[in-house]
């Protein structure tokens, strides 16, 4: 498994302005930005495909009949890594293709979308189609990543935190045997090996539950909820009657809607956070229970049906949100992907207990915690970034690194040779060419390039006069 971690780095926009804002939703906000951002989709998306060409094709994997799954972190990621893919595997000339899954129709670009409108075939075509060429990369957001058996699956590439049961169902899809599969490998840029091999150590051996499921807490929890009164007796038996009939959502809705307007309206913000925690600790009890032990009490099947559809449907209480205005406040000075292990990841052999579903229940408001926006970048840079303030190095990547690439450049040489008046111009077309290549490993100096005029006027004075003795 090779590991890997996007490294961006924040600064303030105006060094006088240094306001409060709530640090967990702000460092939310700050990782969402980073990860959604096109120049680090654009990055990620290049070492996925570069790595998938020169390390699974090349070697000829599963007898060069290798798939590869990219798992993101939503619908929209994954459809910024279908676009970025689409571009990057056509500028390197590849003859290959990737295809997109996630459910439904959603909102991108100021249009409506759908995995079929974007691949160009029916959604119950694609476990077919990638099984075919020109079709190698499957890019998921909660499709395909559990009850999914595909034997030419032999690299997975992770864009998203995984824990638990989670990540065993989802990194198991590589598993799945074939006659030519003899490894697999996963590159994981969120998660670590400590966190996946917990996750794996539970089920390697046997599980056991350390405890049982209390089955008398389902009725605490039901009267609970009965005396909330957000729905009546009458609401659920006219609800579950509709839906075992197969009615349509628009005979479903208006009940589950005025149950919602009760639970608005009826509740305050303490009740309602209570309410919807309790609801899903029934439905998640009721769900583990009746997959075990035969029940036979239809009023909590009928309160299930019910709850498993008004939970969606229930909004979170209305707060401030205090780290609005962040993102307007900073500057993302850096990115860059640096590679941090690889490594096989080994099970201990001992067996492991697991916990019981959980039946308590409870929730609260919680409080915010400020800080300032200083403090709230250096722990954030601190985590994820490193600092640019080498500039020894800068020296040596364009002495060593930038300035023999734009001389052996071809178009350079010949322009050199043949016509000098045009050398210069040929000279920084050139250096531009290989700073769009720095732009993989080194962020922060192509940044200084392409935003600091400055910068770039002495980069170039700089190689050519090291080229041009």
């Amino acid at each position: 498994m090779q590991l890997t971690i996007g490294c961006p780095l924040f600064r303030r926009k105006s060094p006088e302005d240094d306001p409060e804002f709530d640090t967990k939703k702000a460092k939310k906000k700050l990782r969402r930005y980073v990860e959604s951002h096109d120049h680090a989709i654009r990055m990620k998306a290049e070492i996925m495909i570069d790595h998938f060409h020169d390390q699974v094709l090349a070697p000829g994997k599963i007898g060069g009949q290798a798939r590869a799954m990219v798992v993101t972190s939503g619908i929209e990621r994954a459809i910024q890594y279908f676009q970025a893919f689409k571009t990057y595997l056509a500028e390197r000339k590849s003859p290959y293709q990737a295809i997109v899954a996630f459910s439904g129709e959603h909102e991108f670009g100021g249009s409506k979308v759908t995995e079929a409108s974007l691949n160009g075939f029916p959604s119950n075509e694609i476990a077919d189609k990638i099984q075919n060429d020109p079709y190698r990369f499957l890019i998921c957001a909660d499709k395909f990543q559990t009850g999914y058996d595909e034997p030419l699956l032999h690299t997975m590439y992770v864009d998203k935190a995984l824990s638990g049961v989670k990540a065993v169902q989802t990194l198991s899809r590589l598993n799945r045997a074939h006659p030519q599969k003899h490894d697999c490998f996963v590159l994981d840029f969120q998660n670590n090996s400590e966190g996946i091999t917990q996750a794996f150590q539970d089920y390697y051996r046997a599980t056991l539950l350390a405890d049982e499921t209390d089955p008398n807490k389902l009725h605490d929890l039901k009267t609970a909820l009965d005396d909330a009164q957000v729905y009546s007796p009458d609401q659920v038996q006219n609800f579950v009657a509709l839906f075992l009939s197969g009615a349509d959502r628009d005979q479903l809705d208006p009940i589950l809607d005025a149950c919602r307007d009760v639970y608005v309206t009826k509740l305050d913000e303490d009740q309602q956070v209570d309410f919807k925690s309790k609801a899903k600790v029934f439905c998640r009890t009721y769900s583990f229970l009746s997959s075990v032990i035969p029940y036979n009490n239809a009023s909590w099947e009928r309160l299930s049906i019910l709850l498993n559809l008004l939970i969606p449907k229930l909004p979170a209480p209305k707060e401030e949100d205090l780290a609005n205005g962040i993102l307007e406040a900073i500057d993302m000075d850096s990115y860059r992907v640096e590679r941090k292990a690889v490594q096989k990841i080994g099970l201990a052999d001992v067996e492991t207990e697991i916990e019981p579903v959980p039946t308590e229940a409870g929730g609260r408001k919680p409080e915010p915690e400020l800080d300032r926006l200083s403090n709230i970048l250096k722990t954030f840079n601190e985590q994820f970034g490193t600092l640019f303030t080498d500039t020894d190095r800068v020296a040596k990547r364009i002495r060593e690194d930038i300035a023999p690439k734009v001389a052996a450049d071809p178009a350079y040489k010949n322009a050199r040779e043949n016509t000098p008046h045009t050398a210069r111009m040929a000279h920084d077309l050139a250096l531009g060419k290989v700073m769009q290549i720095l732009l993989k490993d080194d962020t922060q100096v192509y940044k200084q390039f392409v935003e600091n005029e400055s910068f770039k006027r002495f980069v170039g004075d700089m190689v050519y006069a090291m080229i041009n003795p």
